[in-house]
This record gives C-alpha cells, sequence and structure tokens, in this order.
C-alpha cells in the first residue's frame, strides 16, 4: 500500500480507538512487580522503571489488558497452584485498591462498561500448563476465579503438551491434552497456543471447538524463532475463527537480534525498529485475515523492546506506524481490540456456565 500523510495517519489512528479500544493480550505487570518490588500495590500510578504504570497505561490508550498471572515453570506441583494463585491475588488487589482506574474483567460486555466509566478491563490470563498441577479440578476453580485463557505451556513440556522450547515428548498433546482442550472450551476458557510446538498448535486445532488465541507470538516466515508461528498455523485461524497477537518481543520479529540474543552477547544488541513489528502485523493480516489479528506486547516480559516501543505509552505509536502504510481505521479497530473482543463473545456465555466436572473430574 502506498503511505499516506502524517495528518490522514493521525485522522485514521482517533477514528479506529474511537471504534475498538487497545486490548492488549500479555503483559507481565503482575510478576515484575513481584519480583522487583515485592507485591507491592504502591506507586501504581507511576512513574515506574518498567514498561508499565497507569499512567502511561492511560497515554497508551490501553481499554482492555490480560494481566499474565504467570510464574516460572521450575517448582513441583502444588507450589505452582499456591503462586498462581496469589499471582491472580495481585490482580483482584490491584482493581480494589484503584477502583476509578481498573476494573476486573471477565466478559466482552465488561469491557464496554469498563469504556464506558472510563476504566481499563483487566483480565487474567494463566501462562503454562503447569500452572494447573495437571489437574482439572485447579482449571475449573482457576476459571472461577476469572481466568479467560490458558497458555498449554511454558517453556518446557507439562504431562500433556509439548513446548516449543523444550525436546518433544509427545508428539503435540497426549490423549490427556486433548481431552484438556474439550475442558478447557467447555468451560469458555480460551485455548492460548503462545509458547506451544507447531505439533501441539495443529492437534489442539484439530480438536477445538471454540476459537483459540495466540496471546503474544509473531511470524515465523520472517523471523525462525521457536516461539513464532508458522504460516499452515496462520492460514488455519480463519476457519477457527481464533486471533493472534502480535508480541513485540525483539528477537520475536528481527533475525539480527536473534542472532545476537542466540550467540555471546559480546557486542551491543542491534537497534530494532518498530517498522518491524509492524511488519509481522502485516504479514498475519496476509496469512491469516484482517479478522485474526490482535496485539500482545508481552511488556514486562522482556528487558528489551523495539526502538519506539518502550513501554505501554507506545500503542498509538505503532498503530500510526501501519496507518502511514495506508491501513484504514476499521482495519485498524479490528487489530486493536475488535477481533479479540469477538472472540470473547464466541466463549462468554459458556465462560458464565457451569463449571461441573464431566470427563476430567480429578
Amino acid at each position: 500500500m502506498a503511505r499516506i500523510s502524517e495528518t490522514r495517519a493521525l485522522e485514521a489512528v482517533e477514528r479506529a480507538l474511537e471504534l475498538a479500544p487497545v486490548i492488549d493480550g500479555h503483559n507481565d505487570w503482575p510478576w515484575e512487580t513481584r519480583i522487583t518490588r515485592g507485591g507491592t500495590l504502591e506507586g501504581l500510578e507511576g512513574p515506574l522503571p518498567g514498561d508499565t504504570d497507569l499512567l502511561r497505561l492511560r497515554r497508551g490508550r490501553v481499554g482492555g489488558q490480560f494481566w499474565s498471572v504467570f510464574v516460572e515453570d521450575e517448582s513441583k506441583g502444588a507450589d505452582h497452584v499456591a503462586q498462581t494463585l496469589e499471582q491472580i491475588d495481585w490482580v483482584h488487589r490491584m482493581a480494589e485498591a484503584y477502583p476509578e482506574d481498573f476494573l476486573l474483567a471477565r466478559s466482552a460486555a465488561d469491557v464496554e462498561t469498563a469504556r464506558a466509566t472510563d476504566r481499563i478491563a483487566s483480565f487474567l490470563g494463566a501462562e503454562g500448563g503447569h500452572s494447573l498441577a495437571d489437574s482439572p479440578a485447579v482449571l475449573r476453580m482457576l476459571a472461577a476465579l476469572g481466568v479467560r485463557y490458558l497458555t498449554l505451556t511454558h517453556n518446557r513440556n507439562t504431562a500433556w503438551a509439548d513446548s516449543a522450547t523444550d525436546e518433544p515428548r509427545h508428539g503435540g498433546l497426549t490423549d490427556r491434552g486433548r481431552a484438556m482442550v474439550r475442558e478447557l472450551n467447555r468451560l469458555g476458557v480460551l485455548v492460548d497456543l503462545s509458547h506451544v510446538s507447531p505439533a501441539t498448535m495443529h492437534a489442539a486445532l484439530d480438536i477445538t471447538d471454540s476459537p483459540v488465541i495466540f496471546s503474544h507470538s509473531s511470524c515465523r516466515a520472517l523471523t525462525d524463532h521457536p516461539r513464532n508461528v508458522p504460516d499452515d498455523v496462520l492460514v488455519r485461524l480463519a476457519g477457527n475463527g481464533g486471533v493472534i497477537m502480535i508480541a513485540f518481543v525483539p528477537q520475536f520479529v528481527d533475525d539480527d537480534y536473534r542472532h545476537w540474543f542466540d550467540g555471546d552477547r559480546l557486542d551491543a544488541p542491534p537497534v530494532v525498529p518498530m517498522a518491524r513489528v509492524a511488519d509481522h502485523i502485516e504479514h498475519a493480516r496476509e496469512t491469516a485475515g484482517v479478522r485474526h489479528i490482535g496485539l500482545g506486547s508481552d511488556f514486562d516480559g522482556y528487558d528489551e523492546f523495539p526502538e519506539g516501543l518502550s513501554g505501554v505509552d507506545c500503542f498509538p505509536d505503532l498503530l500510526a506506524e501501519l496507518a502511514r502504510r495506508g491501513w484504514s481505521a476499521s482495519d485498524l479497530a479490528a487489530l486493536t481490540g475488535g477481533n479479540v473482543l469477538r472472540v470473547l463473545r464466541a466463549t462468554d456465555v459458556r465462560f458464565a456456565g457451569t463449571r461441573s466436572p464431566t470427563e476430567l473430574p480429578r
């Protein structure tokens, strides 16, 4: 597409943000606060040294955020469960401590309520099946506490699913893993395929009866990183109705940075321009379709981000880069939040429904 003037680009961004808020698929602020500030709720207004604070969320026009209730996958069993509950508790307490700024959200309707009251809809996303300690009962209780997506793995395999960054053990999903996907579908908890192997992606798409998401991944065709999504999976999103939410992580979007990151890191890291992220968004649109793209920054999950994307205040700048490339306001609105709202609406009824056990009683 031909580039357009700065004035027209900024007008398109403003129209897009009137149509749909920025809803980011993945932010590790709860973990960053746990590690660097002892989990305190003091001073969230900012400025804070990381990627996120309330001041910058407002500047970034963030209207919805999936807060990752991540914990490392190095502990054992019940320790993962306890730590995940502590992360959920932090988000609940954050919403209680800042009631004029955050609304604890479970549904697409909550996003509309948050917009009408000038608050940020705050969703919960559990990053890694290890948080369940292999217990469907734990999954059902996390859903009862408001968890809206489960990333099937983190960096290591679980007993029932292969990770993108571990030696494959299961060929994707085991029978129990397929049952876990069906239970997620039944509960209305979104199946998140970031962090999983391509075989796991395909296995989940083979059996899910609901749209899936990639909460924070980019495109393998542009940057050959194992955390990215191959084109043959992106093509399947159109039939599934799901969404890939493009991550901003520099090694996911730029091959020079990926080579530096995987090397000895003795030299200064290469500068990654914002345009690389825009390139991945455009590739996802071309391959999966405009109804199947979103934003999944992974802010506070890494130490460095591309130039011009230093924190949550920078979303409008990325939208302006796309608008300069000729993106319409309606396509930008689909990217910022319209598509993930569609996925939420498709699963909200199940999420609000029964959580009694079915084929996975324990």
